[in-house]
């Protein structure tokens, strides 16, 4: 008898095996087995035979899902464990006491939204109210309350996937800005319950990706009206909001243009190709002269992009070999990219690759800067969001889980400015890289109101099992 089993257990473990034979008809097999037990039919009848039939599959079935939940339990262990290794005194402290400027999204989001019937490609942040849009391929625009995690309204009007959303605007005017593969780019007022209040054609192929201009660009009469779009028929798009006219069209990828970043002053625009370039526009330029550099180290679709805040220079200048960083005042120092190479790689200005990031099993769907400065967040289809620590030569320092499926889409809610507020309250303009759209950097130089930024600890994904995803502190 094995020492494993106590009497009374073998004696359970004989009989089942006994019935289980009897039941799969392997009537010799149970027989013999009888035999050797000394189990004749006088001591272990049929009635008895019968109350352990399937006695031994659910212990089988049962010791296999105790075996995966033990896996899970060791991976997360295991996660768990790489967190607390790559963690610093700082991290720690942030954890506990939440401080805005180092903390990251941890599972299991606060929220998980559904409503959508497709896959969602987009999600955008309103830069005061508590309030998300998402779109989907299900041609709907859905916002929702993120604090309360509920759907206030459903926008219909595109014919097709909507594959990207933006809010922005002229200063105390927030819009919400779609786009579409029915090569249509809408405008949405929010102070009018959404109305529909303008349709932007002209693109010849779908349109991939919209941004709001920030405030203080080229053509100060323009500041704030300024949209931009990309498409797949190879063009860049700027337009007036406020007229609905296309100022310029800015030409130089070979493919469809994929996203687009406008730098926080609002000179400078990122685009991505799957030419497997991004290349970086100086809109202070004539349409002739207006692109400034072009980064070519990927060797794939590069599908995402985003300009490095000031806050983050002294951790990428130790990354570029430079013993100072670049002033807080250049608003286009460094940038990231991301793509169906699976790795994402930082740049300087002058499009040298000064790090490649590797950890993502599939491709990388968006990249955001933490406003803090020190982290860069990308989510990908491995079904991961991934958080870099760049004062740590960009280690990925936590992986979470955020979707059933592929995470196609990435936004940090845009930081809000103490001391900024106009007396309506609703004028403040915050771009996606959480710097204030009207040109008040963090110190607050231009209005010299000394205004403060705030971060505000809230992030929202986007993801194929149709799902939005809301993380917060």
């Amino acid at each position: 008898m094995s020492n494993l089993l106590t009497s009374r257990q073998a004696e359970e473990l004989h009989k089942s095996l006994i019935a289980y034979l009897s039941s799969c008809n392997y009537s010799q097999s149970a027989q013999a087995l009888r035999t050797e037990l000394n189990l004749p039919n006088t001591t272990f009848d049929a009635p008895m035979c019968k109350k352990y039939e399937g006695l031994l599959e659910k212990k089988w079935t049962s010791v296999v899902r105790l075996q995966k939940k033990v896996m899970d339990l060791e991976s997360k262990a295991s996660q768990l464990q790489h967190e607390l290794d790559s963690a610093t005194p700082t991290s720690l402290a942030a954890r506990k006491n939440h401080d805005p400027s180092t903390w990251l999204p941890r599972a299991p989001a606060r929220h998980t939204l559904q409503s959508h019937k497709n896959p969602v490609t987009c999600v955008a942040f309103h830069p005061v109210f508590s309030s998300l849009a998402s779109g989907s391929e299900d041609c709907s625009i859905k916002i929702w309350d993120y604090e309360l995690g509920e759907l206030e309204r459903t926008l219909k009007s595109h014919t097709k996937a909507v594959l990207d959303i933006d809010y922005g605007g002229p200063r105390g005017n927030t819009l919400l800005a779609s786009c579409s593969s029915d090569l249509t780019i809408k405008l949405w007022d929010p102070a009018d319950e959404y109305k529909n209040i303008r349709t932007l054609p002209g693109h010849d192929h779908s349109v991939s990706s919209v941004r709001f201009i920030p405030s203080g660009a080229a053509g100060a009469p323009l500041s704030g009206n300024l949209l931009a779009s990309a498409s797949r028929d190879k063009t860049i798009r700027i337009w007036d909001v406020t007229t609905g006219y296309c100022l310029r069209t800015l030409r130089g990828h070979a493919d469809w243009v994929r996203a687009l970043a406008p730098s926080p002053d609002g000179r400078w625009l990122l685009s991505t190709s799957s030419d497997q370039s991004a290349r970086m526009w100086d809109l202070g330029q004539p349409d002739s002269n207006a692109l400034k550099q072009t980064f070519a180290a990927h060797e794939h679709v590069v599908e995402c992009c985003a300009f490095a805040p000031a806050s983050t220079y002294p951790h990428l200048a130790a990354l570029a070999g430079l013993k100072k960083a670049p002033p807080a005042s250049s608003s286009a120092e460094y940038l990231a990219t991301g793509g169906r190479e699976k790795v994402i790689r930082i740049f300087a200005i002058n499009g040298i690759c000064i790090k490649t990031l590797t950890g993502h099993d599939n491709w990388v769907r968006a990249l955001v800067f933490h406003p803090g400065g020190k982290y860069l967040l990308s989510c990908a289809d491995d079904k991961t969001i991934r958080c870099w620590d760049l004062a740590q030569e960009g280690k990925c320092v936590r992986v979470i889980e955020a979707g059933d499926h592929f995470v196609s889409c990435l936004r940090w809610a845009p930081s809000v400015w103490k001391d900024a507020l106009p007396a309506s309250g609703d004028g403040l303009q915050v771009n996606g890289n959480g710097t204030a759209a009207n040109g008040v950097g963090a110190k607050g130089k231009e209005d010299g109101a000394g205004s403060k930024e705030v971060i505000r600890c809230l992030v929202a994904c986007g993801s194929v099992d149709l799902n939005v995803r809301v993380f917060s502190a």
